[in-house]
């Protein structure tokens, strides 16, 4: 989390210390009017800035996910990008528009405006004369984002919708990019504001078009196959398995995937729930009943149709060198630890391969499914993995204090967290006050892609 922190401020900081060195007199004294014009610049530049941010980590891009700690981590970056355009935007379209009601309500009195300089640069004289359409324009791209990117931000408004809506963006983006390049001031472009900006627009504008004609992560798609469906009513989950025969690279436990088996649907995220081996080329998605689209697969899917998965990703793949780990599953936040103790107990077999870490797995729920919690303990046994089941109108919630009560070592041991943000942030809070080293010691997977 850190480094995603590091990450949004510092590229804010870099865009407005960019702007100061391309601006000669950014605050100083004179009238309002001139200084409107400067902060309408700066606003701009703040907003088209953060949404390019935003569409290229649209594109799932695979260098900066080590950094940032994996794919869900990134879609947190996204959507703070986007919040940060949305704020930006609404500010400068403030700055735009207010001083001209101040001006009809007399709250301002009309600036004097002297007659234009003659413009001598043929560049600069081409974007000025498309000043006018890319205000128009722009203004109604403007409030097109404002409305998709809250409903973005809208849990409730259903994800089909959302997976429709929000390709649109790209639509309003790339109408947005002519609004920027001919309005910006032009001196800004012979500047390193100028060449940040158009680099930023160029990356910005290819992730818009790749979007629009739905080639994202085109090229680590594979064609699956349903081999086996299994559904367990206590806890509302299916268990499928899917064939991948061709082009899948294999996966580390704790890795996510996206799967398709509806076009109208798009890609849903699911992390996968098996290890994996080769020579059997299948991978294992649990899927909850949690919104609509979810709640109808039991119905939709079937054994033999075809799938599309696109993967793997993520970062959350349980690489430390501690000798003790603590696993903590929330509900559906178990399909990571599942992967891990099958691939675990699938390399016991294996000649001079051992694993040298003693684990602790904790996994709380509200729903019960006796079968599925049977085939819990069977797969921690196989792994050698000390599991502690919470069902909490049976046991109460998990908290801080029961982890310490039930490993004595949890100062030493790390910790790997799914599960529900609210409820880890409550266990990171707890064991932080108590003296663990949350920030190196405690990984949290950030499972929400919206």
């Amino acid at each position: 989390m850190q480094n995603l922190k590091r990450a949004f401020w510092g590229s804010l900081a870099a865009l407005v210390l960019l702007w100061l060195v391309a601006e000669p007199q950014p605050f100083g004294p004179g009238p309002f009017f001139p200084l409107r014009e400067r902060m309408v610049q700066l606003s701009g530049v703040l907003a088209i800035g953060c949404m390019s941010g935003a569409m290229i980590l649209a594109l799932r891009p695979r260098w900066p996910e080590a950094w940032l700690g994996g794919l869900d981590k990134m879609y947190r970056l996204h959507k703070w990008l986007g919040i940060a355009a949305l704020v930006a935007a609404i500010i400068h379209w403030l700055w735009a528009n207010g001083p001209k009601w101040a001006v009809g309500w007399g709250v301002l009195a009309r600036p004097v405006r002297a007659a234009r300089p003659i413009i001598d640069n043929p560049i600069e004289a081409f974007f000025a004369g498309l000043h006018g359409s890319a205000e128009g324009l722009g203004e109604w791209a403007f409030y097109g984002a404002v409305v998709l990117i809250a409903l973005a931000l809208v849990q409730w408004f259903p994800y089909r919708l959302f997976y429709k809506t929000h390709r649109l963006l790209a639509l309003a983006y790339l109408v947005l990019v002519f609004h920027a390049v001919a309005l910006m001031k032009f001196s800004y472009w012979m500047s390193p504001l100028g060449w940040t900006m158009g680099a930023l627009l160029a990356c910005g504008t290819w992730a818009a078009v790749l979007a629009l004609l739905r080639r994202i992560g085109i090229r680590r798609q594979v064609q699956g196959r349903i081999t086996s469906l299994k559904y367990y009513p206590g806890v509302r989950a299916i268990e499928t398995e899917i064939e991948v025969p061709h082009g899948w690279p294999g996966h580390r436990p704790g890795q996510f995937a996206f799967a398709t088996s509806d076009i109208s649907e798009g890609a849903h995220p699911y992390t996968i729930a098996s290890g994996w081996n080769a020579a059997e080329p299948r991978i294992t998605l649990i899927t909850k009943e949690l919104g609509d689209h979810t709640s109808r697969l039991r119905e939709k899917l079937r054994i033999g149709q075809q799938v599309k998965v696109e993967g793997p990703y993520g970062c959350f793949t349980f690489d430390d060198e501690c000798s003790h780990q603590i696993w903590i599953g929330g509900g559906i936040g178990i399909t990571p630890f599942i992967a891990r103790m099958k691939q675990m107990a699938m390399q016991k077999d294996v000649p001079n391969c051992s694993f040298a870490q003693v684990v602790d797995l904790f996994h709380t729920t509200t729903d019960v499914d006796e079968e599925a919690l049977g085939k819990l303990a069977a797969d921690a046994r196989s792994a050698d993995v000390s599991l502690h089941i919470l069902i909490d109108a049976r046991d109460g919630r998990l908290t801080g204090q029961r982890i310490r009560e039930a490993v004595p070592n949890w100062r030493k041991a790390s910790i790997w967290f799914c599960g529900p943000t609210a409820f880890g942030e409550a266990l990171r809070r707890d064991l932080g006050v108590h003296g663990f080293p949350v920030r190196e010691s405690f990984h949290q997977e950030l499972f929400a892609m919206r």
